[in-house]
């Protein structure tokens, strides 16, 4: 997940507003590989996930578009995920591959060795903690990755996983026969009434900000630019090449330490190259979040990665000094006829095409850069300004900015959450404290970043 805008009166907000205002790309895509010949292998790196895997081959199971094989990927464990994945595939029919590590090594790896030592066509990435809601989740991003072949990566839209969420999959006919007639407790019910309420109020702050990005932010990016920064890495459709491609240009510069987050330096480097990151939000997928004494840790791992790619990908940061450049090249093509004259002998029509290739990032930019750059304004910018009103007492002005923000973000939540609007309003004024006190501690990451780069030149980042 990309990282939160803070201050919801923000250049991304604007910009997600004329993004909305303004339209999509009107072009009629003409693609040139058909969808439905795509051969696609499931990937589900897991950790520790005997309580979840289940579930999420259970969604699998129910998927109108079938994967080829499922590749579960245990990272060193030694838990029951292994035994209880073999047991519910041999029940259910499922062409499962087992890898078992002896070690844990990490998610990223995982994508890179099965984008090279498998030959799909789309790699789907599933996390063992994450299961399908809609049963057309792969179907649907399949189809919209197929619509040209400047788009890389596509995802749903990724909710909390509640306890009726977890129910609803353990009543299904897959889990059924997995279950042969036994009775099953989900061990989550024994969760004690602290972890509970530590998991209730997370959910809380990860359903307000995950509407919030996916709804509005996120919708606003997609009609303007055609793609998002980064996909929602628990459940998303890659082009496997693209990825090998990719790893096999960054790895001798950066072994496995793809920053603390891979699904974010995944999708700036896509971006580099000129490539799609596109969210849906027809289908979506629940996810468990890690409970609020971890948020900290996980906002950490968010928000340093995005500064890290930052840092690496500075010429996407830069776009917007590029503009001009951009604009003068297009003005010019338009008033000689070529852009027109271009797009009448393409056969092979795609919205939101652009150049392929580094170079043409580092010349020119790309459109997706404003996004990189606002955000990157926005994440330092609004808690620097908030610190300087308390230590200089200018207690007015931060009174009225903080109720400014409240009622702004508290509007657009209950605007994008139809038939839930009531609770929508409730749940934005409880989340309020919790999304201030990670504004602060983001301001602890920004410190970090800086030391990494400036003082001690630690750049070995990674998850």
């Amino acid at each position: 997940m990309a990282t939160a805008p803070w201050f919801i009166i923000s250049p991304n907000t604007l910009v997600s507003l004329v993004g909305l205002a303004r339209g999509p790309d009107k072009t009629v895509p003409t693609p040139a590989e058909d969808w439905r010949t795509a051969v696609v292998d499931v990937v589900i790196p897991a950790f520790k996930e005997q309580d979840n895997i289940t579930l999420a081959l259970a969604s699998l199971v129910q998927q109108t578009l079938k994967p080829r094989q499922v590749i579960l990927i245990d990272d060193g464990g030694k838990d029951e995920t292994v035994p209880r994945a073999k047991a519910f595939a041999a029940a259910n029919g499922m062409n499962l591959v087992v890898i078992e590590r002896a070690t844990p090594i990490g998610k990223t790896p995982s994508i890179k060795r099965q984008a090279r030592e498998f030959d799909s066509d789309v790699e789907f990435i599933l996390d063992g903690d994450t299961f399908l809601e809609s049963p057309d989740y792969i179907e649907r991003c399949v189809q919209e990755l197929y619509q040209g072949v400047g788009i890389a990566s596509a995802c749903g839209t990724i909710l909390p996983m509640r306890q009726r969420d977890r129910d609803i999959q353990s009543g299904s006919e897959a889990f059924g026969r997995y279950l042969a007639g036994k009775p099953y407790h989900d061990p989550f019910r024994d969760k004690r009434s602290l972890a509970q309420l530590w998991w209730w109020i997370t959910n809380l702050y990860r359903d307000c900000l995950y509407k919030f990005l996916q709804r509005f932010v996120y919708v606003g990016q997609m009609t303007f630019f055609g793609g998002i920064t980064n996909p929602v890495g628990c459940a998303v459709a890659y082009r496997r090449k693209y990825i090998k491609d990719l790893f096999d240009r960054y790895e001798p510069l950066f072994g496995d330490d793809l920053t603390n987050s891979e699904d974010i330096f995944i999708g700036f480097a896509l971006n580099h190259q000129g490539y799609r990151n596109i969210q849906l939000q027809d289908v979506q997928a629940r996810s468990e979040e890690p409970q609020v004494q971890r948020l900290p840790r996980q906002t950490y791992l968010w928000s340093s990665s995005f500064l890290q790619s930052c840092f690496y990908f500075d010429d996407l940061m830069r776009s917007p000094f590029k503009a001009p450049k951009r604009l003068w090249h297009r003005l010019r093509n338009k008033a000689s006829g070529e852009a027109k004259r271009i797009e009448d002998v393409r056969k092979i029509k795609e919205a939101y095409r652009q150049p392929f290739g580094d170079a043409y990032t580092r010349a020119n930019g790309r459109p997706i850069g404003w996004v990189i750059f606002m955000s990157a304004l926005e994440k330092i910018g609004f808690p620097t300004a908030l610190i300087i009103m308390t230590l200089l007492r200018m207690w007015e002005p931060l009174a009225v900015t903080v109720l400014a923000e409240l009622a702004l973000s508290t509007a657009v939540l209950v605007a994008v959450s139809p038939g839930e609007r009531i609770s929508a309003f409730f749940k934005a004024l409880l989340v309020t404290p919790v999304r201030y006190a990670l504004m602060a501690w983001d301001v602890v990451t920004i410190g970090r970043f800086a030391t990494d780069l400036w003082i001690t030149g630690n750049r070995k980042w990674r998850k």
